[in-house]
């Protein structure tokens, strides 16, 4: 049977004990701290960086991965014996990873012309790309082929989607990831935004008056995209704010068919984006 490695990165935020029983590889985002360069669940972990970014007025900036660290991560499951590589990665349109496996994909073909790597835009981020990384372990696990694999990944993509509310949109907005979402910037504290992706970009689906309210919209707006009877797995993305996102989880497993559920907390590199208090969920339907 011929190896197939999946390979992602950090921002994905699957679950360490998932990513470890499914055999999934990770390149770690950069976060420049002043003079620090901090490596994404390497050398900072979320309680640390939370604590310390609650505090800070001055936002730390985010990089992806250069081609070097790519290279490095495919020269090395080349090395192990694996002869197939699906690198599966965030929005183009939000990061430059995609761009920098590519270039690390064409490098490494210059010395080992018979390594297939197939590189995978998923326009998406967090566990809706974490979602996707999950599921083509699974079937990589299973015997499935790269190309069926690779199948599988893209029909997930149009049907995969994120839905969450932050407590403010401040750390968004320094960030500069705000999409078109910006006129959500002057509402009022007691306003919760939603937002969501669209073709990799970040829109907004409106505001509630709560958060529980809030909750209540997105799972009306889960419904009213899946339509009734459809069974969906989810997951429950949260940046330190583990009581809110279970109430989260309560509500939509009272009213929505979900086959498997767990709770993650999003990596270091996003939480600068997203900010302390950040809730939500990032779910696909389950097509028999």
């Amino acid at each position: 049977m011929t190896k197939i490695a999946i390979v992602t990165d950090s921002t994905a935020s699957i679950p360490k004990s998932i990513a470890d029983k499914l055999n999934i590889y990770q390149v770690a985002y950069y976060i420049h701290r002043g003079t620090e360069m901090l490596q994404d669940l390497v050398t900072i972990q979320r309680k640390e960086f939370l604590k310390w970014l609650s505090s800070t007025d001055k936002l730390p900036t985010t990089a992806s991965p250069g081609p070097g660290d790519y290279l490095s991560m495919y020269e090395k499951l080349a090395h192990e014996g694996f002869e197939e590589i699906i690198s599966v990665h965030m929005t183009s349109k939000g990061s430059g990873a995609y761009q920098a496996t590519k270039i690390a994909q064409s490098m490494i073909h210059e010395t080992m012309k018979n390594l297939k790597i197939k590189v995978i835009d998923t326009l998406n981020v967090s566990m809706c790309q974490g979602w996707m990384v999950i599921e083509a372990a699974r079937a990589a696990k299973s015997g499935s082929s790269l190309e069926e694999i690779v199948a599988k990944i893209e029909g997930m993509i149009p049907i995969t989607q994120m839905i969450q509310t932050a407590d403010t949109l401040r750390y968004l907005y320094m960030g500069g990831r705000i999409g078109k979402a910006t006129h959500l910037i002057g509402s009022l504290l007691s306003l919760k935004p939603l937002i969501s992706m669209d073709n990799g970009e970040i829109v907004s689906l409106g505001v509630a008056r709560g958060l529980n309210k809030a909750y209540q919209k997105m799972v009306a707006h889960v419904e009213a995209t899946i339509g009734p009877g459809v069974r969906i797995k989810v997951a429950y993305v949260h940046a330190g704010a583990l009581e809110k996102v279970q109430i989260l989880k309560e509500i939509v497993e009272s009213k929505l068919d979900c086959i498997e559920s767990f709770i993650t907390e999003l990596s270091p590199a996003l939480m600068v984006h997203t900010g302390p208090g950040t809730t939500g969920l990032c779910y696909f339907p389950v097509i028999d």
